[in-house]
């Protein structure tokens, strides 16, 4: 029997798709409907469901940081009201990328797809339908075209009352924290709305790295790593006092340091 779990902070749209996949997939196990990224997060570490269902906006974190962090063989479908994020999902390995509000004849492609064919191919084919999908919206694809172009420089973000103009360069690290990402810079630390996966599509991606699936670091400001006795990775940061680690999906990344 397959196990699901369904991400999405909108219960009544959770209960609706999984009222929806177990009529159309009566053998279908859901596991746990989660309401928020840090809690589908921890039971998709805790459950091993075959399948996780996650919309991308999400608070704590978001659906592409959650599968980022996936770690097991739990296997990813998006489903979403944004059609932007499409190319990172895939990114991420997808099987599928659904459109709200989720139409029954698509969600059956869908299952008929998780049911019948292998994951690459399930995958092939949802890559296909959500490419046809953006190359019908140019403005989309001048965006993200114009943000591969231009890495960002500066930021905007909040220190308590007040609103500071960032240069990216003075950022030590990203990481994100409930609703918001906090950016800990040479000067101290900041608010800022944008996810992690936003920031790391917009990010020099020869200077900043991701290691965790909360956590963006810029290799300027990298003063070492640690090993500790289970071998797990643990970056210390300069002008920072607590070490920062790394997830094993981003240890490779280190190996020639």
């Amino acid at each position: 029997m397959m196990r699901a779990l369904i991400a999405d902070d909108e219960p009544h749209l959770a209960h609706y798709l999984r009222d929806q996949l177990l009529a159309l997939w009566p053998d279908l196990d859901v596991v746990h409907i989660a309401r928020n990224g840090v809690e589908a997060a921890a039971r998709i570490a805790e459950l091993e469901p075959d399948l996780a269902f996650l919309d991308i906006q999400m608070p704590g974190l978001n659906g592409l940081e959650v599968a980022q962090g996936i770690e097991g063989r739990t296997r990813v479908v998006f489903v979403t009201a944004f059609d932007d994020y499409a190319l990172q999902a895939f990114e991420h390995a997808a099987l599928d990328y659904i459109l709200k509000p989720v139409a029954p004849e698509r969600l059956a492609r869908t299952v008929a797809r998780l049911r019948a064919a292998p994951a690459g191919a399930a995958s092939d084919a949802a890559l296909a339908e959500a490419l046809r999908r953006l190359m019908g919206q140019p403005a989309q694809m001048a965006q993200m075209e114009q943000r591969a172009r231009a890495p960002l420089r500066y930021i905007r973000a909040g220190q308590g009352e007040r609103t500071h103009h960032l240069d990216v360069a003075e950022v030590l690290f990203f990481r994100s924290d409930d609703k918001y990402t906090v950016v800990t810079g040479a000067r101290g630390e900041y608010l800022i709305r944008t996810t992690i996966a936003e920031l790391l599509a917009q990010l020099d991606p020869a200077q900043f790295w991701q290691v965790h699936r909360s956590t963006i670091v810029n290799l300027a400001w990298l003063d070492g790593t640690r090993r500790d006795d289970a071998s797990r990775l643990f970056l210390r940061m300069r002008g920072h006092d607590s070490e920062l680690p790394v997830s094993r999906a981003f240890v490779h990344l280190f190996k020639a340091m």
